[in-house]
């Protein structure tokens, strides 16, 4: 008796997480086919907004620009992130470890204020030496470059994380085994170590595009005259009061995300087992 009031206790704390988390989604998603522009009051269904927003040209620009520096910075990201996490997790101690650890966590733990005004500083310093310098080939605006550049700062401390944390995890017997019958370390990191790392890369290239996506501060200190994303717009829209397309671009932008995170989190499920069933069957033919 007992357990089954601890039951239906802990199955209505999960069903009130839920609805916490969800409910104020769910509202946005019907409010944005409500007819009236008070987005407050329902006026009646229709689908007039969808079709205002798809042929709105300013914000389906900052879209597709959120969109490219979001899947760059999450590219770029993986890579150095991965990089550092792996150097963290195998090299155990080398000089100047501890200062290392600190600067990969460091973007993670500042404000984004701080992050953005100190890269827009060091930027403006940047710009003005290369203006000044007789080679100018690599002068550069404001805009999407810079945008990214901060943008892959913040996001790979968290991919770092992620990365060394599954690598300090892992069991390292099959990549020794591969060492002493010959492998190079090279080919032990990208037919080994990779493939067993995949589902962290994944989870932190999502976790990078969502970060980029979201990011307001440091976007507003990088943007320069024409680079304005996503979150700029929505904000300074807000600000002129609440407009009825935003809730249309929310519920897109819900369900492209939910779309992909069920479709990566399917594959990844068929890969473990897959892979469960591969060594079960080796272990059988051994017997």
């Amino acid at each position: 008796m007992h357990k089954q009031k601890s039951s239906w206790f802990l199955k209505g704390m999960l069903l009130l997480g839920l609805l916490f988390l969800y409910m104020p989604l769910v509202v946005l998603v019907i409010y944005s086919f409500n007819s009236s522009r008070l987005v407050t009051i329902w006026g009646g269904f229709s689908t007039a907004w969808y079709s205002k927003l798809l042929h709105n040209e300013q914000i389906l620009d900052a879209v597709w620009l959120s969109i490219r520096i979001a899947v760059c910075s999450a590219a770029a990201a993986v890579v150095l992130g991965t990089l550092a996490g792996y150097a963290l997790a195998r090299i155990k101690r080398f000089r100047g470890s501890t200062l290392f650890t600190g600067m990969v966590s460091a973007p993670m733990v500042m404000p984004d204020i701080i992050t953005g005004l100190s890269m827009l500083l060091l930027i403006i310093q940047v710009q003005m030496f290369l203006q000044n310098s007789t080679i100018n080939i690599f002068y550069f605006e404001r805009g999407f470059f810079t945008i990214w550049l901060g943008h892959t700062t913040l996001c790979m401390s968290y991919v770092t994380v992620i990365i060394r944390s599954r690598l300090l995890e892992l069991d390292q017997s099959i990549e020794e085994a591969a060492k002493d019958l010959g492998a190079r370390p090279l080919k032990i990191f990208f037919l080994i170590t990779l493939p067993s790392i995949a589902p962290a890369i994944a989870s932190g290239f999502l976790l990078s595009i969502t970060l980029s996506m979201d990011d307001l501060v440091i976007a507003s200190f990088l943007s320069g005259p024409g680079s304005s994303t996503l979150p700029m717009i929505i904000f300074s829209k807000i600000k002129l009061g609440l407009d009825p397309q935003m809730n249309v671009l929310a519920t897109i932008i819900i369900a492209l995300v939910g779309t992909m995170a069920i479709g990566f989190n399917y594959l990844m499920m068929r890969q473990s087992t897959r892979r469960e069933r591969e060594m079960v069957e080796a272990y059988n033919q051994n017997q």
